[in-house]
């Protein structure tokens, strides 16, 4: 028995034994599953000071499709600056097999000036000093918003929820947070964020084809980039990139049917909140034996233990009717089956803090200002949003996946709204499921 490890590299530094680039990995892989060889003699026949010629020599010999020989190739990790929160949130939807990262909403610069221009996000001409007036207005009400309440976290420490000795030096990040994640709702979704993705050549492959077919401009300028980068590492994988019909046709009937929601549910109200939860626990009759809900989950010391096969293989889908961007944003990143919202302003939200009637002329406008794009059925609505707008938003996947989601988000530190949200589908999830609620760890979102 012999375990190897093969170090991935850039190209230029393809040097040594056992240094591959991502394409020589996958090559040498793909040749590996098709021979009787160890590693090692397989190594022993590739020329390292010429990757390119072994790497066309294996592939004509194995003959795989890029996909499969595209998922060989280790994680390739791209950072992406300076794109729209709109677009780091599709990025972080379709790429359903990466690891990543975005910067928090704590952390970005909270200005007019970082936001796309007109011109990089499609807008249109007549419409784009509009947009500009539009998205400042959005931060002066964060910016007023944040000041108020970070007065008010000083004058009363009591809100922050802050536990008697806190140190001031906690306490005061606490008040930071307590007032940051209140305000937060008048961000515009034009706002300009950095994220950072970890995948392999085939499921970059597969993300820059559904960015490249969206009808945004700035998703078809951004996935020419990604693509120019990943063809460093893996040129002949990410060859097949590019836009193609069948996810051209699927972004264009979803945008349109966005459209027309939009169209009839505009709204800046605050959309009372309605959740759905569906469990479906039906087993092939021949794989009937079934474990106990308890013994499933009762052995986890915390919401990284392992549940059994009772709680693995039951489906979930849940969704909310009201679900604010800010709080999308990062439940969108729960990346374990399939996420779906038409991204519409179907309300607004505002913490229950802020004096909804002194921002009303604000929301007017901006609701103003989205119906002429929707009317129009331009893409570029999407920069028109705000954190604070309401969309339906869907999640289908499985109950040890729902569980950790539901633990995480009502837990230490979590955001007040994650846990409004995540505890009314817990208690959905337990009309259905009654033995999990023991046995499920639900917090109220403690502060840290």
């Amino acid at each position: 028995m012999n375990v190897t490890g093969l170090a991935i590299v850039p190209p230029e530094e393809a040097e040594g034994e056992f240094k591959v680039t991502p394409e020589l990995l996958a090559s040498v892989l793909a040749r590996y599953s098709r021979s009787n060889d160890g590693i090692s003699n397989i190594m022993s026949k590739v020329d390292l000071k010429n990757a390119d010629k072994s790497i066309d020599r294996i592939l004509k010999f194995v003959d795989y499709g890029h996909a499969s020989i595209g998922g060989l190739t280790g994680g390739i990790a791209i950072a992406i600056d300076d794109v729209s929160m709109w677009l780091a949130y599709k990025l972080f939807e379709v790429s359903q097999m990466c690891d990543g990262q975005e910067s928090s909403t704590r952390y970005i610069t909270m200005d007019p000036k970082n936001i796309p221009t007109p011109d990089e996000i499609g807008m249109p001409v007549d419409l784009a000093e509009e947009w500009l007036s539009i998205v400042a207005e959005g931060f002066e009400c964060y910016n007023k918003e944040y000041e108020r309440l970070d007065q008010i976290a000083k004058d009363d420490p009591s809100v922050v929820r802050a536990p008697e000795g806190t140190p001031e030096k906690v306490l005061s990040r606490m008040r930071k947070n307590y007032a940051l994640d209140r305000a937060r709702y008048f961000i515009p979704l034009a706002t300009k964020t950095n994220l950072a993705l970890v995948m392999s050549a085939r499921m970059w492959a597969q993300t820059i084809k559904h960015i490249a077919s969206l009808p945004q401009k700035e998703a078809q300028t951004v996935a020419d980039l990604i693509r120019a980068e990943v063809a460093k590492f893996a040129p002949r994988l990410v060859k097949h990139s590019k836009a193609e019909k069948s996810f051209q046709q699927q972004a264009t009937e979803e945008h349109n049917r966005s459209i027309e929601l939009q169209k009839t549910r505009l709204s800046i109200e605050h959309l009372e909140d309605e959740v759905w939860v569906d469990v479906a626990d039906s087993v092939p009759p021949f794989l009937a034996e079934k474990q106990s809900i308890g013994s499933a989950l009762k052995y986890r010391s915390n919401r990284y233990g392992y549940c059994g096969t009772a709680i693995r293989r039951m489906r979930v889908a849940f969704a909310w009717n009201n679900m604010a961007i800010a709080e999308l944003r990062d439940l969108n990143r729960h990346r374990t089956g399939h996420r779906y919202t038409p991204c519409i302003q179907a309300g607004f939200y505002l913490a229950g803090e802020t004096d909804r009637d002194e921002f009303r002329p604000f929301l007017e406008r901006q609701k103003a200002f989205l119906s002429k794009l929707a009317e129009r059925g331009d893409a570029s609505y999407v920069y028109a949003l705000m954190l604070g707008s309401q969309t339906p938003f869907e999640h289908s996947t499985h109950a040890d996946k729902f569980v950790y989601e539901a633990e995480l988000r009502t837990g230490l530190g979590a955001h007040y709204r994650y846990a409004d949200h995540l505890s009314q589908a817990l208690a959905e999830f337990y009309k259905q499921v009654p033995d999990a609620r023991e046995w499920v760890v639900e917090g109220t979102a403690e502060p840290e």
